[in-house]
């Protein structure tokens, strides 16, 4: 019996007699999986090698019209099983390609990668789709920060706790802490951005990156060679392409990609931590679907699966990235070859990972569920102690001992918070103070001071500043288009 054919989505197999990768199956989008198909890397071998007849054929090259139109002609066809068919046979991929395009255009068939190395068209092709995939998650980045706007001006002014090292700090509000996880959104969507604007095309360099190839074909003519590389990078839609190269181009430019989405994974984890942490205290909750089973024993169970899915994922892409680093750092000279399978696997792998991250993070962050009362009632137990410092200032004020004042506090406050964790009391913290003598001056005032706006700072005007100068800019400079966010499992 013939091998299997090496490619994705080979639909002679019956489904469930091979390992479905769960990143395609169950988590990215098809339009993200579409982007890293062998579809789609292999047609965008085919643009290139059009596109390089096309640069050879106008600057004089031995290229005719008839045979780029045949290109052309034959651009979409494939036939897998032939292709792997060659690929057993030859044992390289980019030739039997060449071999499978030239059986389609036989005419063709003698230009077909004339001058060419494999890395002009496997480089050139990674880059071509790795910047279209880096705008597709620019888009669902901005679905992201529309999202978390409209959150944190809804509850711009309502009062929680705070937390530091997940204990109770001076609070804050809803949607400031709402702005906190916009905040690196914004700043992964600018990184993105650039990394995607900046992103150099190799171009057409040759085995060694010495273009000594098309040098002979032009005939020692180095400002038409020169031409050639323009041409073919402005042809893929590049602006530049990269100074120098080896056999391949330098794979720190992988790393700068890595970079990016493992800043994106980062910013996801460190949202669906505080969500679950949010969670577990009762304050707020991902989305769930009307029968949504939270566990096969525990009826009563909500978990937050969904933001345990992203750090999941997260966790996956931030320690991939460091392949890209070790990658970078162990290339030979001109290039080794150590870089082609982790490459296959840890940079589309990535991508697909981020682009299910952020589908996520905007479903989640599409209906979060906010529960007041619980904000409020667990604000109002620890609002006492967080209110001691202006209690102390008041007192003070009306012509109290500062020295007396604090251990006074100090006194009650200790009193209190055995009441509280000894006893599982009620906070009688305001009990103890207003039933002190040394605060008889501001007894009248302690209802006031217990205000939980007064605690609050500039949170509102934060939350309105940054959502108009910070999100709003990017929103409407880059308008967000309806992309397919639906969570597949």
């Amino acid at each position: 019996m013939a091998p299997r054919s090496p490619f994705l989505f080979d639909i002679d197999m019956q489904r469930g007699d091979r390992y479905d990768h769960p990143l395609t199956e169950r988590y990215a989008s098809q339009d993200m999986a579409r982007l890293f198909s062998p579809r789609m890397r292999h047609t965008t071998w085919r643009d290139l090698w059009i596109c390089l007849a096309e640069a050879e054929h106008r600057l004089g090259l031995p290229v005719s019209r008839e045979q780029i139109e045949e290109l052309k002609q034959h651009r979409d066809t494939f036939d897998w099983d032939r292709v792997a068919e060659l690929e057993r046979e030859l044992r390289h991929d980019v030739m039997a390609h060449v071999h499978h395009y030239g059986e389609l255009a036989p005419t063709a068939r003698p230009i077909i990668h004339l001058g060419a190395t494999s890395c002009f068209v496997t480089d050139n092709a990674d880059l071509v789709i790795y910047r279209s995939a880096l705008r597709l998650l620019a888009k669902r980045l901005l679905a992201v920060m529309r999202n978390l706007a409209a959150f944190a001006r809804q509850w711009r002014a309502e009062p929680c706790l705070g937390y530091t090292h997940f204990q109770v700090a001076q609070p804050v509000t809803v949607g400031k802490r709402a702005c906190l996880w916009a905040q690196d959104f914004a700043l992964d969507f600018d990184e993105v951005q650039r990394v995607a604007e900046w992103l150099p095309f190799r171009g057409v360099k040759g085995t060694t990156g010495t273009q000594a190839t098309f040098l002979l074909l032009a005939d020692g003519d180095h400002e038409k060679v020169a031409e050639l590389d323009r041409l073919v990078t402005t042809g893929m839609g590049f602006a530049r392409s990269i100074a120098v190269s080896g056999q391949t181009y330098t794979r720190k430019i992988d790393w700068t990609i890595h970079q990016a989405l493992s800043g994106i994974a980062q910013s996801a984890a460190k949202f669906a931590n505080d969500l679950r942490l949010l969670s577990h205290e009762g304050e707020i909750e991902e989305p769930s679907e009307k029968k949504q089973i939270g566990s096969s024993a525990m009826a009563y169970k909500k978990n937050p699966m969904r933001c345990e899915r992203v750090s999941s994922l997260a966790r996956y892409v931030v320690e991939a990235a460091n392949t890209s680093a070790h990658t970078a750092s162990a290339q030979w000279l001109e290039r080794t070859l150590d870089d082609s399978a982790i490459r296959r696997i840890a940079l589309p792998e990535a991508f697909l990972a981020v682009d299910a991250i952020l589908m996520l993070v905007e479903n989640v962050t599409g209906g979060l569920v906010v529960y007041p009362k619980v904000i409020e009632k667990k604000l109002a137990e620890q609002l006492p102690f967080l209110a001691t410092e202006e209690i102390l200032m008041a007192g003070v004020a009306a012509g109290g001992d500062r020295q007396d004042l604090h251990e006074r506090v100090r006194v009650h406050s200790r009193a209190a918070a055995q009441a509280v964790k000894g006893e599982g009391r009620a906070n009688p913290l305001m009990e103890l103070i207003a039933a002190d003598p040394a605060f008889a001056a501001i007894r009248d005032r302690l209802p006031d001071l217990l205000q939980p706006s007064r605690f609050i700072g500039r949170c509102p005007e934060q939350v309105d500043a940054f959502v108009r100068d910070e999100l709003e800019p990017r929103l409407t400079a880059q308008p967000v288009e309806a992309l397919s966010s639906e969570i597949r499992v």
